[in-house]
């Protein structure tokens, strides 16, 4: 809202496409969140939006590469596990110009996702339970699916999620 509310006067209709966003992403939070399933496809609209919001606000400091193909696109996966991704991405790395957080979301082996980001650790550490990833973790346990599995060097974070 804040990103919002800087760019209604600097640049009206650059705020009115961010709004129109940000609306795309609280209605699909409001509707799907209770679901256990959605299609990759519905997931992936949900983060082209939601991705934006998060361009708007650190412009070249942030990229997305997303790679997938139209067969996997009617496969399936627990709603958020993608956004919550991208959050975590965000909340724990440096996002600059000069050094952009680079997020990667293309296809693994055996119709799995590999969610991966540069790693750019903030100076100041970030406190964290490991929620995000515990709730993904669960919502597959929960319906007998394969685990996530969760990778990092010193250059890259990488968690690869099934697709039902």
């Amino acid at each position: 809202i804040n990103s919002l509310s800087s760019l209604i006067s600097d640049d009206p209709d650059k705020a009115e496409l961010f709004l129109d966003e940000m609306s795309k992403v609280y209605r699909y939070l409001l509707r799907n969140n209770e679901d256990n399933l959605i299609t990759l496809r519905m997931e992936l609209d949900f983060i082209h939006s939601y991705f934006h919001l998060l361009k708007t606000r650190y412009g070249d400091g942030i990229e997305l590469n997303l790679n997938i193909p139209e067969r996997l696109m009617d496969r399936s996966i627990p709603p958020l596990t993608l956004q919550i991704l991208i959050e975590n991405a965000v909340k724990h790395n440096v996002i600059l110009k000069d050094h952009p957080l680079k997020m990667e979301i293309i296809p693994g082996k055996d119709d799995k996702l590999l969610v991966s980001n540069n790693l750019q650790r903030k100076n100041t550490r970030v406190i964290s339970n490991k929620v995000g990833l515990e709730n993904i973790a669960a919502k597959y346990r929960l319906m007998n699916q394969p685990e996530i599995e969760i990778s990092e060097n010193e250059n890259m974070f990488c968690v690869i999620v099934p697709l039902i």
